[in-house]
């Protein structure tokens, strides 16, 4: 299961009328290979996918790709509306660190701590 911030709810439902999605649209989010530390987060507005988890809350809908249900368990979802990087961001227990872009991050292993790498304070980020 994941969550939303009211904010966050309220910028998708902003975000989806900007768009001119559909009613059975939300945001889906993914996890792929690839970003600065392993993993990279996928999010776009789309239709749910067959697999797909559906969270709904706050009148929006939030699709899980069922290939990246183990990475996104729990998560939280924010949206800042800083500056210098307004967007929505993932807060996740499963990232054992994450980059200094916030847009990529290393999986979790039981039982290991990660070692430091500089790689990772952002400044590697594309």
């Amino acid at each position: 299961m994941i969550t939303l911030t009211d904010n966050a709810v309220e910028e998708l439902k902003a975000l989806l009328v900007q768009k001119g999605a559909s009613e059975e649209a939300g945001l889906r989010l993914g996890v792929q290979r690839g970003g600065c530390a392993g993993l990279q987060y996928t999010m776009q507005i789309a239709e749910k996918t067959e697999g797909d988890e559906v969270i709904e809350q706050g009148e929006v809908r939030v699709f899980l790709a069922a290939d990246s249900l183990e990475h996104l368990s729990g998560c939280h979802i924010d949206y800042s509306n800083d500056l210098s990087d307004a967007g929505f961001k993932i807060v996740n227990p499963n990232a054992a660190r994450s980059c200094g872009c916030g847009t990529s991050f290393e999986a979790r292993e039981e039982g290991a701590e990660p070692a430091y790498d500089p790689a990772l304070d952002g400044s590697n980020c594309s």
